[in-house]
């Protein structure tokens, strides 16, 4: 039996509305990904820690409050302090196209904006770990 792709979903920083988050997660729950969601509030810190200690394929952040190029900088170098730099990471919320790219050009592997349909997620989350 194959294993199942598992993603962190995560809300990092003082952003309180986590609908979207919980939407994706439960989009990729029923795609048959097993999904570990941290809640609100989580600090950079919170967050590599859970993705390591989850053994997670892919981290999915969002980011309503504007500090996304603090937050995904950072977590990512945590990541990689972690030993964890192989883990996948994308995010999603309002973020602005220029920083969209600038955020992909350091690694991110992709952002997702307001009214992307979910399975375009699970198909991006699907050719990275085909029959996982």
């Amino acid at each position: 039996m194959a294993r199942k792709v598992r993603v962190l979903i995560a809300k990092p920083g003082l952003d309180g509305h986590d609908r979207g988050a919980k939407v994706v997660a439960n989009a990729l729950k029923d795609a048959g990904m097993e999904i570990i969601y941290t809640g609100l509030h989580q600090t950079p810190e919170m967050i590599a820690e859970s993705a390591v200690q989850e053994d997670v394929d892919i981290v999915g952040l969002s980011i309503l409050s504007g500090a996304h190029m603090t937050m995904f900088p950072r977590i990512m170098e945590l990541m990689k302090e972690k030993g964890a730099e192989h883990i996948l990471i994308f995010g999603g919320g309002i973020i602005p196209a220029e920083d969209m790219d600038k955020l992909e050009e350091i690694g991110v592997a992709r952002i997702f904006g307001p009214g992307t349909d979910t399975g375009d997620i699970v198909t991006f989350i699907r050719e990275r770990f085909p029959e996982e």
